[in-house]
């Protein structure tokens, strides 16, 4: 199994005829993604890579089904085209775009709190079942089906823990970058949940950062509901006292929220924690080994 995507995932590009939805529209095209159709209002009846585009998501459920969306709408628009993706009844919505306002994504995860709608970011890379789909923007020669379920808040570092799984032979089921803004639309835990049941699935990697409280309650969920053996790694440990960095995820306020902290609050919650996302391949292949 996979959760999320797999070849079933029927997806529409929103914002197909921008530079990053045309370019990565092609590549998931050549991965294997079934790309049903695109989105961009007013350039309805064109084709970008021969995939049809609508004016509007109703526009093109006319023609296709559709039940993931990809959002490369710029951040002044992203908010509507999540709406838009939400109304449309989509149940799986993916938002590349970085930037989306904090309160925005306050009110959309409320107004979808209590469906079946899960929305994936914003601001972040994406997901992939290896062998299977990929919806999002990471390189795909870096991964192969497998057995790890990866979950992150940095981008470039899921490529890294990836590739280190991959160099070894484990490959992995899925991985899945939420994103690293205060709000997210889908968090560690519902993630975790996910792979823990699922049956690919044999053991989890979790990257985290510096700022907000995220890592600590995938914590007290893993020491509580998980089984199966889970490894992380916490980025910012030289970060300078009092400086932001990077994106607004990683912001450390009154003392909390810091790399040590979190190490520590992980490591008394069972999970093995390694200090460099580079040796997750032979570390959690050692434990495989042992099992």
């Amino acid at each position: 199994m996979s959760i999320l995507i797999d070849k079933s995932t029927k997806l529409i590009v929103q914002g197909i005829t921008g530079r990053d939805g045309a370019s990565h529209s092609l590549y998931m095209q050549q991965y294997g993604t079934n790309v049903v159709a695109g989105v961009t209002p007013g350039k309805g009846g064109k084709k970008v890579n021969d995939i049809p585009v609508f004016n509007s998501i109703r526009d093109a459920q006319k023609e296709v089904e559709i039940n993931t969306s990809i959002i490369y709408v710029p951040c002044l628009l992203a908010t509507d085209a999540i709406y838009e993706a939400i109304d449309a009844g989509i149940k799986l919505i993916v938002c590349i775009t970085e930037g989306v306002p904090v309160l925005d994504m306050l009110n959309i995860c409320n107004y979808i709190k209590n469906s079946d709608i899960r929305l994936i970011g914003g601001n972040c890379p994406g997901l992939i079942s290896p062998g299977k789909c990929k919806v999002g923007i990471m390189p795909a020669n870096i991964h192969q089906q497998g057995s790890v379920g990866i979950i992150s808040r940095s981008g470039t570092l899921t490529y890294e823990v990836a590739k280190s799984i991959t160099d070894v032979g484990l490959g992995q089921s899925t991985v899945v970058g939420i994103g690293g803004d205060p709000i997210a639309g889908t968090g560690f835990i519902d993630l975790l949940e996910m792979f823990e049941h699922d049956s690919q699935t044999e053991s989890i990697a979790i990257i985290g950062e510096i700022g907000g409280t995220q890592e600590e309650k995938a914590a007290e969920y893993i020491k509580h509901h998980v089984t199966k053996p889970v490894f992380g790694f916490i980025a910012g440990k030289t970060a300078p006292p009092g400086k932001r960095m990077g994106h607004a995820g990683a912001i450390i306020a009154g003392g909390k929220g810091t790399a040590a902290e979190k190490i520590k609050i992980w490591n008394e919650s069972g999970i093995t924690v390694l200090n460099r996302p580079d040796i997750f391949g032979e570390e959690i292949k050692k434990v495989c080994k042992n099992n």
